[in-house]
């Protein structure tokens, strides 16, 4: 087994711990260490200093900036629509859902920095889309965007109590997915899925999960890319 496998198996046996730390979250301290250990592990060690090992890092440091733009043959997405996907679904639900805040790409002036108008999640982006996106945005500022969303999530789950982990999401903040463009309007069941999860379930999907899911895609296309 290679020295990422056994990283992802040890990854996967977090997220299980977690959501089982959320169900029982009368103990803060336990329930938030585990999903900051966790998450930190989804991203750069740049994000926090209790990051043991980096699946982003191991992926994407030792990888040509040029491959990262590329669609693979029989594939949808590129490395970069990927790294930007999850960045973009982060920021949105932590700031915008969870903590009731505006959304780190507004703030920073990231949208100049990474060279793209795109603003939402890009789940319905065409395929034609998608590659222009890829050849067009910054990877070097679309790891440092992705790096800000992950510290800001850090930073608004130490503010979480015990008592708001089970409470669903204002409607008015769902509201704010569609008027500020997170979502396009095909992609709307995306935030009646998220409408129906407590501020637990939106740490487990997507503020982990998802990130989960979406970096074993970018190991899967870093394979097929020659």
């Amino acid at each position: 087994m290679t020295e990422i496998e056994a990283w992802r198996k040890r990854i996967n046996l977090e997220q299980s711990s977690l959501r089982k730390a959320l169900k029982a979250h009368g103990a803060q301290r336990a329930w938030m260490d585990r999903f900051n250990a966790h998450h930190a592990m989804l991203h750069s060690q740049r994000v926090s200093d209790v990051c043991e090992w980096s699946y982003e890092d191991a992926l994407l440091d030792d990888l040509e900036e040029a491959k990262a733009r590329i669609v693979p043959a029989g594939e949808e997405h590129s490395i970069a629509w990927a790294i930007w996907h999850v960045a973009r679904i982060e920021d949105a639900v932590m700031n915008l859902l969870v903590a009731g805040t505006p959304q780190m790409l507004h703030t920073g002036d990231w949208q100049a920095k990474l060279k793209v108008p795109d603003i939402d999640s890009g789940n319905e982006l065409a395929s034609a889309a998608i590659v222009d996106f890829s050849r067009a945005v910054d990877f070097g500022s679309l790891r440092e965007y992705r790096a800000a969303v992950g510290r800001r999530t850090q930073e608004i789950v130490r503010e979480i109590s015990p008592a708001e982990l089970m409470k669903r999401v204002d409607s008015e903040r769902l509201h704010l997915v569609m008027k500020e463009g997170v979502l396009v309007e095909a992609a709307s069941g995306i935030r009646d899925y998220w409408g129906r999860q407590t501020i637990a379930g939106l740490l487990l999907m997507p503020a982990s999960r998802h990130i989960l899911t979406h970096l074993n895609e970018v190991l899967a296309l870093k394979r097929k890319i020659r």
